[in-house]
C-alpha cells in the first residue's frame, strides 16, 4: 500500500507500507486512486480530518508521549514531587474513610 501523509500536513512521507502495519481510522478522505499531495492535502483541509484526529483519544495519547519525551530533568523532577504529595493526599483520605 502507498501510504502518503502529506509531509507538509503531518510529517509522513509518500512510501510503501505493508498492509499487516496499517490501523485504519473511521476518517474518509475522498481522492482519486493515484492522488497527488496537493490533491490529498486540498481534501484533508475540506473534511477537516486532521481537526477531528487532534480530538481522538488516540492522537492525545501520542501528543502526551511526545510531551513527556521532551521533559527536561528539572520538569521531570517536579512531576515526581507532584505525583508523590497526590499519593500522599489520597492514601491520607483512604486511611479517614476506612476508620
Amino acid at each position: 500500500v502507498v501510504v502518503d501523509g502529506p509531509e507538509s500536513l503531518t510529517g509522513v512521507r509518500r512510501h510503501m507500507l505493508p498492509v499487516k502495519r496499517l490501523s485504519l481510522t473511521d476518517f474518509v478522505a475522498r481522492i482519486p486512486r493515484g492522488a497527488r499531495e496537493k490533491t490529498l492535502r486540498i481534501a484533508l483541509e475540506k473534511d477537516d480530518i486532521m481537526k477531528k484526529w487532534s480530538e481522538t483519544s488516540w492522537a492525545k495519547k501520542i501528543k502526551a508521549k511526545e510531551v513527556r519525551a521532551n521533559l527536561t530533568d528539572f520538569e521531570r523532577f517536579k512531576l515526581m514531587v507532584a505525583r508523590k504529595k497526590r499519593s500522599s493526599e489520597v492514601k491520607g483520605v483512604m486511611k479517614k474513610t476506612k476508620k
